[in-house]
């Protein structure tokens, strides 16, 4: 499945961790970031695909359980861990669940919000991948 787990690199300091996002930690240029916050235990977030559009997706604060699926397979990836990223790249389908209290999200794109590039009904996707577009 198009996706891959992304170790952040960190300084680590008895007063505390600092993680480091430069140049060479991402396959993209930063285009937007964004967060999610607030997100109630029982919400889902996300529910779209990307046509072209890169994300990475840092669980700053608390957990949450991302579903992935690329038309055929699924797969669940749970992340915990502020210096370890999901980088969802395109045309896979996302759905984010299971937020712990407290959860912060936040997403790297490589790409400025154009509606075009989201695939926002399921249907659509698989449709979409079946017509080659993996």
């Amino acid at each position: 499945m198009n996706f891959e787990l992304i170790t952040i690199p960190k300084v680590e300091d008895y007063r505390g961790n600092i993680a480091v996002i430069e140049k060479d930690t991402l396959p993209f240029e930063i285009k937007r970031v964004y967060y999610l916050f607030d997100v109630p235990s029982t919400a889902k977030r996300g529910g779209h695909a990307h046509k072209a559009q890169l994300e990475l997706l840092i669980p700053l604060s608390g957990s949450f359980d991302v579903v992935l699926k690329d038309g055929t397979n699924e797969q669940i990836v749970s992340l915990n861990k502020p210096d370890k990223g999901l980088l969802i790249k395109a045309n896979i389908w996302r759905e984010l669940e299971n937020f712990s209290s407290g959860s912060v999200c936040l997403v790297i794109s490589s790409g400025e919000f154009l509606e075009a590039d989201y695939i926002r009904e399921y249907e659509e996707y698989l449709a979409y991948v079946a017509n080659g577009h993996k």
